[in-house]
């Protein structure tokens, strides 16, 4: 099961206070903004626009923040023109790194996150040296007491899902990013809740790492994650769960 995917969902717990949430709210605002402006308006034909308002419903930002940036994205208001930009890197024990940012000056950011990988023991990489990777998918993450196995499975591969897994604790649904939105509704619609729903970047393979070596690639990705500019981080790691749960418990 995805490692990195699972940590995210073990912070997320906690990432309730005020501070957080305005960081968050940030960081979905330059998303809608810039799906806006290279797909349209249109959620019902822009994936990646449709994908951030879901993600702003249920992290309950106010609907008048998500037309305002969708509004800057389309040009009907004037604002910051963000662009995006893919980083690559290598961390502690070989782990691949993907990060996802949007911003207003490339030089100021390519520069701040060097900094963060050198103080974090991480080391940018060239240009396709590690996004070969990873692929583009749909993902869901549920716990296990949301439903039986096999009702689940035949629930999310009738909706297309591409992919189904289970460990000890959770169910991991893998679907294309045109079939995410078609396979949650299917899920909803069964009354089943999920801990994790989004477009993502999956690892085709994965490095198991633990003692200092994962806590110190977890440092390095929260680090990476709490940049302003940064949208997403996808690693590679398969890190033991208790190792992530205590350093998601951490402040």
């Amino acid at each position: 099961m995805s490692g990195h995917s699972k940590w995210k969902t073990n912070k997320g717990k906690k990432a309730v206070a005020d501070a957080k949430k305005g960081a968050a709210y940030t960081k979905l605002i330059k998303e809608i903004t810039v799906a806006a402006r290279e797909g349209g308006g249109n959620p019902d034909t822009n994936i990646r626009l449709r994908t951030a308002m879901t993600r702003a419903k249920e992290g309950n930002m106010p609907s008048d923040n998500v037309k305002m940036a969708i509004k800057r994205g389309t040009g009907e208001i004037p604002g910051i023109v963000y662009e995006t930009v893919m980083y690559e890197a290598y961390g502690q024990a070989g782990v691949a790194i993907l990060v996802e940012a949007l911003t207003d000056n490339k030089n100021r950011t390519t520069a701040e996150l060097r900094n963060i990988m050198s103080k974090k023991g991480g080391n940018m990489a060239g240009a396709g040296s590690v996004s070969y990777m990873f692929t583009k998918k749909g993902y869901i993450l549920i716990e296990k007491s949301q439903a039986q196995e096999e009702d689940l499975m035949n629930i999310v591969l009738d909706a297309g899902a591409e992919d189904f897994k289970s460990d000890d604790k959770n169910y991991e649904i893998t679907t294309s990013p045109q079939d995410l939105e078609k396979v949650k509704a299917a899920i909803q619609a069964k009354g089943i809740t999920w801990l994790d729903a989004e477009i993502t970047m999956v690892p085709s393979t994965t490095i198991k790492v633990t003692g200092g070596d994962a806590k110190q690639v977890l440092g390095l990705v929260e680090a990476l994650e709490e940049h302003d500019d940064v949208q997403q981080v996808y690693a590679n790691f398969d890190i033991p769960d208790e190792i992530m749960e205590q350093m998601a418990s951490e402040d």
